[in-house]
C-alpha cells in the first residue's frame, strides 16, 4: 500500500516541537512533559479555537512547563517537553491509525476543535512526522544514550488536572499513575506521599493508566524501566509559590523514593 504523502506543517518560524532541558544532568531521573506546551503551528492559525479555551486545561497540563524546569533544576536531572498543544496532537497517546483515536480530538470538554474535524491522511501525517514523532525519538534517545554508557534511568512523567470536570469536583491534590511493568518506584512514591496527612492522594486517580497513556508504556514497561507518573491539580501551579512548594513536594519523594527501591 502507497504510503500517503504529506505537506511540510512547521515554518523556520514555528518553535521546535521537543524542549530539552538541563541535558547533563546528572540524575537517574528523567523528566519528561507530554502536554508542557501550548504552541500551535502558524499553519494551523488557532485551531478555530478561541484564546481562553486554548489556555484552559484542554490546551496543556497547566503548571507543568515550570514545574517541570523547577524539578530540573533542584534534582539536576535532565526535563524533554513537548513545545506543542495536545490540541494539535496529543503526544501522549498512540497516533497509528488503528489505535487511539483521541490522540487529534474534534471535541475536548464539550468544546470543538474544528482544525481537527475532516483531517485527510496527509494532514495527520505532517503532525505525527513533525511534532509527535521527534518527541518520542527524544526520549527514546536519551534513554539509549544513558544505556550504552551504563547509566540508569527512572523515567518520570509530569502532568496535571483541572480541579473540576464535568462538574464534578476533584478532591485530589496529587495523583500516582502506575500500571504494572517495573511500578516500584510509582508504588513507593505513593506510599510517601500518602504519609503526609495533609495531602489528599489519589491512586490511579482522577486517571488511571490503562494503556490509554502512551509514553510511559511506551519507553519504561518494555525496557524494565522503574517509572512514576504524577498528576497534580492544577489550581495548586497556578503561581510560582504554588510551583515551587510543588517542586520541593515532589523533589523531596523522589530522592526518597530513588534512595528506597535502590
Amino acid at each position: 500500500m502507497q504510503t500517503a504523502s504529506y505537506d511540510i506543517l512547521l515554518s523556520a518560524d514555528d518553535p521546535a516541537p521537543v524542549r530539552l532541558e538541563n541535558p547533563e544532568g546528572r540524575s537517574p531521573l528523567l523528566l519528561i512533559g507530554d502536554h508542557a506546551g501550548n504552541a500551535i503551528p502558524e499553519k494551523l492559525g488557532d485551531l478555530g479555537v478561541s484564546a481562553a479555551d486554548r489556555a484552559r486545561h484542554i490546551g496543556w497540563d497547566i503548571g507543568i512547563a515550570g514545574l517541570g524546569a523547577a524539578l530540573s533544576r533542584r534534582l539536576d536531572a535532565v526535563w524533554i517537553s513537548q513545545a506543542y498543544s495536545r490540541l494539535v496532537i496529543d503526544c501522549n497517546r498512540d497516533p497509528a491509525p488503528d489505535a487511539d483515536p483521541n490522540a487529534i480530538v474534534s471535541v475536548s470538554d464539550g468544546t470543538p476543535i474544528p482544525a481537527n474535524h475532516g483531517l485527510g491522511d496527509a494532514d495527520r501525517a505532517a503532525r505525527v512526522t513533525e511534532i509527535h514523532a521527534p518527541y518520542q525519538n527524544a526520549i527514546a534517545d536519551e534513554i539509549a544514550r544513558r544505556t550504552a554508557a551504563g547509566l540508569p534511568t527512572l523515567l518520570v512523567a509530569l502532568h496535571s488536572f483541572t480541579p473540576t470536570m464535568a462538574g464534578i469536583v476533584r478532591p485530589w491534590h496529587v495523583g500516582i499513575l502506575h500500571d504494572g511493568g517495573n511500578d516500584r518506584l510509582a508504588l513507593t512514591a505513593l506510599a510517601l506521599l500518602r504519609s503526609d496527612p495533609v495531602l489528599t492522594v489519589g491512586d490511579n486517580q482522577p486517571y488511571a493508566m490503562d494503556r490509554i497513556d502512551h509514553s510511559i508504556p511506551r519507553h519504561a514497561f518494555i525496557a524494565g524501566l522503574p517509572y512514576v507518573e504524577f498528576e497534580v491539580r492544577q489550581d495548586l501551579l497556578a503561581d510560582t509559590a504554588g510551583i515551587d512548594r510543588w517542586c520541593g513536594i515532589l523533589s523531596r519523594t523522589l530522592l526518597a523514593a530513588t534512595r528506597e527501591i535502590g
